[in-house]
């Protein structure tokens, strides 16, 4: 198995019963990824996680983290070191402090001191909580909360993280920090695996993606093909004159496939072929015509356009 792949599946598959909650995944995630995990609930997301976290037995099929495969009925020690897994309804123990209930996971991971301490230290500065190592965990608001168990989750160095709705229920402020943590994770190395359903996280975060749809693996590429092949191209312009002369003028152009004026605005939003080269012709054009453009502004379709363009071909 390549080293280079941090984790890998072959044939993955796992049965509740008669259902088949993940169906023969091919899985293939490389080293210092962020890859992100999307699919509507009861996708299998959740049991495909746990199934890589040694936390569910696969009912077939095969897995592999950082090249060591995953040997069934038996504890995997070595394995299990390399990953973090932090699910979406871990418990935290209110009546504890923030510095004993690490220090109660750094002993469990068997760290002895004096790397325990600085190992403690590190992770609390990196969420951001150094302040209040001394506070009961009861008296965190619920994103200081995740960024706790976020701590316990790397408290043992992991390469592999594993991280399930972790920002389920933050709000804003909370989400963006989250991020920036996880970007530095990234940067020093980790592989991380993350599912959301705020897809504008994962665009932000994500070297790739891997969209499940009833128990299946239906794509799984890296982010830039999938805007290359899924992200059609969109300019907004708007102008002080007459809408009408613009549309005009936006006709004439071979690569405006479609446009729509949005509603109750001087704008239109284009949807377009071309280069960059071929954005600035129509630019140019447009200025040459006289029409008198406030706004020329081109985009992308977003992650989640794209979500629902995949949902859209699997469904036909």
């Amino acid at each position: 198995m390549p080293k280079e792949l941090a984790i890998s599946t072959r044939g993955l598959t796992k049965q509740f019963d008669r259902q088949i909650a993940v169906h023969d995944i091919d899985l293939h995630v490389e080293a210092g990824e962020v890859y992100g995990l999307i699919g509507p609930n009861g996708a299998g997301k959740t049991t495909l996680i746990r199934m890589l976290a040694t936390s569910e037995e696969p009912t077939l099929g095969e897995i592999y983290i950082n090249g060591e495969r995953l040997l069934r009925d038996q504890s995997n020690p070595s394995l299990k070191r390399q990953i973090g897994y932090l699910p979406d309804d871990y418990p935290l123990y209110d009546d504890l402090t923030v510095w004993d209930y690490l220090d109660y996971f750094a002993r469990l991971y068997q760290l002895r001191e004096p790397r325990r301490s600085q190992r403690m230290r590190e992770v609390l500065e990196l969420v951001q909580l150094s302040h209040k190592r001394h506070s009961q965990i009861a008296t965190l608001s619920r994103g200081m909360k995740q960024r706790l168990s976020l701590a316990r989750t790397i408290i043992h160095e992991p390469l592999v993280l594993l991280l399930d709705e972790p920002v389920s229920g933050l709000d804003p402020i909370a989400r963006v920090q989250f991020r920036e943590i996880i970007k530095v994770l990234q940067e020093a190395g980790m592989t991380v695996l993350i599912s959301s359903h705020v897809l504008s996280d994962l665009e932000e975060l994500c070297t790739s993606v891997g969209v499940m749809e009833l128990g299946y693996l239906v794509e799984s590429a890296s982010l830039d093909s999938l805007f290359r092949r899924l992200s059609r191209q969109q300019i907004v312009l708007s102008t002080l004159g007459d809408l009408e002369a613009l549309k005009s003028e936006l006709k004439n152009c071979p690569h405006v496939e479609g446009m729509e004026v949005l509603t109750g605005t001087p704008k239109v939003r284009v949807h377009f072929s071309g280069t960059s080269e071929d954005s600035a012709e129509l630019l140019r054009s447009l200025i040459y015509a006289g029409i008198p453009l406030t706004e020329f502004q081109p985009t992308q379709e977003n992650l989640e356009t794209i979500f629902l363009k995949l949902g859209h071909q699997q469904a036909s």
